[in-house]
């Protein structure tokens, strides 16, 4: 029998990343659901109380916009805890963003946030490539999705609305993505001269 090459021992590595057990409603996992839930009614009512930034077009931006990235990014991480069950945190992340804000900013936070983090959900759940990947990908997908069509809702976009806004919600998650890539890397590094 031939000794396993470098890219069967990395096949296997991956393998193992990809091969998750059913997750434990325990404590510790549901921690994460609840920072996630945490997070969002967080957000919701600092975009009540921050003031916007005038652009130099004449535009308005919510610096807030920076940290909606990083929500992304935990709900992968809670969905990795705790699996589908994440679903009920996104239920509660829109029936709170119906009740932080006006009529109008309410329909389209919440209509917003259900596009963005379903589609974010869906790009997460049926991609099977390694974690930081899935983070940048379904990042990428949620963040326009929820952009369009909060914008979309409130009469706001144009351009050069949405790629601002979705441009500041992926800066938090590429951030996330070059730290969970590098210790992925590292743990593979690790693994292979262990071998």
């Amino acid at each position: 029998m031939m000794p396993p090459t470098l890219a069967t021992k990395r096949a296997r590595l991956h393998a193992r990343h990809l091969t998750a057990t059913a997750p434990m409603l325990t404590l510790a996992p549901m921690f994460s659901l609840f920072t996630y839930i945490a997070l969002i009614v967080g957000v919701n009512f600092a975009f009540t109380v921050t003031p916007l930034i005038p652009l130099p077009n004449g535009e308005m931006w919510a610096p807030l916009s920076l940290v909606v990235g990083f929500i992304f990014v935990v709900r992968d991480y809670a969905q990795r805890r705790v699996g589908h069950h994440v679903l009920w945190g996104m239920l509660v992340g829109c029936v709170v963003s119906w009740f932080m804000a006006s009529p109008q900013l309410a329909m389209a936070s919440a209509a917003a946030f259900a596009v963005g983090e379903l589609g974010d959900w869906a790009v997460y759940t049926f991609t099977r490539r390694p974690f930081s990947q899935r983070i940048l990908i379904s990042s990428l997908i949620g963040a326009p999705l929820d952009s369009i069509v909060f914008l979309g809702m409130i009469g706001l976009a144009t351009p050069w609305s949405v790629i601002t806004m979705s441009l500041s919600k992926l800066a938090g998650s590429l951030l996330v993505f070059w730290l969970v890539r590098r210790r992925e890397r590292r743990s593979c590094g690790l693994e292979e001269q262990q071998a």
